[in-house]
């Protein structure tokens, strides 16, 4: 039989009330959990950075999202403290896929990317005046050629889809299907895909430098760098390309 003393017995009582949560009304500004990011980036914040800082930055963030450690924000917030202006710190040129939200996979907040989506992630001359606006006028320091694994659009032209106005767009990727195949007939359609979506990167990233003399000239100076990465639908992983 378990004898309760007075004492025992109220501090039971005050944890049925409370819900046995001694830590209920703990102070907030002693609780762990951190405070909501409100701000937003600012033109002297952008301007600070370099593209190291940035691309770091966003290495950061993917790891972040890998580890479920994403940033708490009040995205509310920061609507509204970047209603007056935007300053982002890199453009995002990725695929129209629901499984690759740039945001989300490099925990990122408002305000913080452009972003330019099209299936299989590759340029032309809207994207690339898109790329200068994001560079050039409004001051972003990275453009990010994002690939990712299982691409839809890669996957339509290797099986040679024929579909509307599709099958155009499809013709983009022949280049790359042909490097990656190196005249190989005996290669799988996965290796085939795979190694495609890694040379469609490349291939988008040298053909910003080679086709657009603003982005080029900025790349030149330091001002902005062009990188490339293959993120993985699997693992939430972005691998950057070595160039």
């Amino acid at each position: 039989m378990i004898r309760w003393t007075v004492p025992v017995f109220g501090f039971a009582l005050i944890l049925l009330v409370t819900g046995c949560n001694p830590s209920r009304n703990a102070d907030p500004a002693t609780s762990s959990t951190p405070e909501p990011v409100r701000d937003v980036l600012t033109s002297e914040a952008q301007q600070a950075l370099t593209p190291d800082d940035v691309l770091s930055d966003l290495k950061e963030g993917n790891r972040r999202f890998m580890e479920g450690r994403l940033t708490p924000r009040d995205y509310l917030a920061q609507a509204a403290a970047s209603a007056s202006g935007q300053y982002p710190k890199a453009v995002i040129l990725g695929c129209v896929d629901s499984r690759v939200p740039p945001e989300i996979v490099f925990d990122q907040g408002i305000g913080d990317l452009f972003v330019g989506r099209i299936a299989g992630n590759f340029e032309n001359v809207d994207m690339l005046g898109s790329l200068e606006f994001a560079t050039k006028v409004a001051g972003s320091k990275l453009v990010v050629v994002l690939g990712h694994t299982s691409c839809g659009a890669i996957k339509g032209a290797v099986a040679g889809v024929d579909l509307g106005n599709l099958t155009a767009m499809l013709h983009n990727f022949d280049e790359a299907l042909e490097q990656a195949s190196s005249g190989n007939s005996d290669v799988s359609d996965s290796e085939l895909i795979r190694a495609a979506t890694e040379e469609n990167v490349r291939q988008t990233v040298n053909d910003i430098l080679s086709d657009s003399t603003v982005i080029a000239e900025l790349v030149e100076s330091g001002d902005v760098a062009v990188v490339g990465g293959i993120y993985d639908l699997a693992s939430g992983r972005v691998t950057w390309l070595d160039f």
